[in-house]
């Protein structure tokens, strides 16, 4: 009897061991587990210095300055040629041929408008979709010499995405490119879309970059680049994004800084989708913003002018809605601006904004 209470217990210790054994492997695989995703994905502080790139022989912007902005968002390159994934469709990727050929038509349209500052959005960096390349990189290698200064912020980075129809590696940025000295720039985290920790980490974290320039004369030139979330999922994440960008513009404001901030809000402007909550969000930095497109323009008898969005559905035959703007801060005045559609239809989903501005003249 007594032999076989001693088995007993030897094997409920043996049994314990055993158990712990496989609690402690399973804790140290989960922790390595959760140890490699956050060391190989995005993970940024709220606001965090940005790479910048800029020659010591760029020019600082004169007093009274008149410059030509540019804002784009490229597509990573893709082309009209596809109906991805993400937006219902079944391509995952451009070809490489795809991709250079479009790299060479957005150095043309650069080339012709001759802006001075450029600022673009879903610019690859280290995807796979995009064979890893430097999209930046390159189109700098493309571009005149004249561009001798540019800044950029990762808001996609990750060694390796799980989603089904990416399997590998993302990287997609913010990009400002200009003619004249950047002094610096940073990068703000926006709100994240209310998804579960594991999600998170491996979705896109929007941000607004901010770059500095210099002036001869008074504060620096404050120029922010932005792309918000695109599906939002009945969240109210894109209001949230745009009261943080709000939040910016106003202290910037306060500190004596003139300002323009450009890039695809995803966000139609207001008059249309009247009650709708994101267009509240837009509507707030209309109204208390120079917006361009203005609100009388997107309202008015040829809105279809202001069209800056081309789904690649190829059931759409044209552009079809605004969401790509620029805000202008008191001391910014406007000149001539428009959407670029012509020569530019087959090259992004979007299409170029050009606005002509003047630093510091209210």
């Amino acid at each position: 009897m007594r032999i076989m209470e001693k088995f007993k217990t030897f094997v409920q210790r043996k049994s314990f061991k055993v158990v712990t054994g496989i609690v402690g492997s399973l804790l140290i695989l989960s922790l390595a587990f959760i140890g490699w995703i956050w060391s190989t994905t995005l993970q940024p502080d709220q606001v965090q210095p940005a790479s910048v790139n800029s020659s010591k022989s760029a020019p600082t912007i004169p007093s009274g300055a008149e410059l030509k902005l540019f804002n784009w968002n490229v597509q990573f390159m893709a082309g009209k040629g596809y109906d991805f994934y993400y937006e219902g469709g079944e391509d995952t990727r451009p070809t490489p041929e795809d991709i250079d050929q479009t790299t060479e038509e957005v150095v043309r349209a650069i080339e012709e408008e001759d802006p001075d500052i450029i600022l673009l959005q879903e610019v690859d960096d280290g995807a796979k979709r995009t064979d890893h390349e430097d999209q930046l990189k390159n189109l700098m290698g493309k571009l005149p010499d004249e561009y001798q200064s540019h800044a950029s912020a990762f808001y996609w980075k990750a060694a390796f995405s799980p989603h089904p129809k990416i399997l590998g590696s993302v990287g997609m940025k913010l990009s400002v490119i200009s003619k004249y000295k950047m002094e610096s720039a940073r990068r703000h985290q926006l709100a994240l879309k209310p998804d579960n920790w594991f999600v998170r980490q491996f979705d896109l974290k929007r941000t607004a970059l901010e770059v500095r320039f210099p002036r001869k004369e008074g504060e620096d030139f404050v120029v922010f680049n932005t792309h918000l979330t695109a599906f939002a999922y009945g969240s109210d994440v894109r209001q949230r994004q745009v009261e943080e960008i709000q939040g910016l513009l106003e202290e910037r404001s306060e500190g004596g800084y003139p300002w323009v901030i450009g890039g695809d809000f995803n966000l139609r402007p207001p008059g249309r989708d009247e009650g709708s909550s994101d267009n509240e969000a837009i509507k707030k930095l209309f109204d208390d913003y120079r917006a361009v497109p203005g609100y009388e323009e997107v309202n008015g008898p040829n809105p279809e002018d202001w069209y800056t969005h081309f789904p690649n559905n190829p059931e759409i035959a044209g552009p079809d809605s605004t969401i790509d703007y620029y805000f202008l801060s008191g001391s910014v005045s406007l000149g001539d601006h428009y959407v670029r559609q012509e020569g530019t239809l087959k090259i992004s989903d979007h299409l170029p904004v050009v606005a002509e501005v003047r630093v510091g003249s209210p």
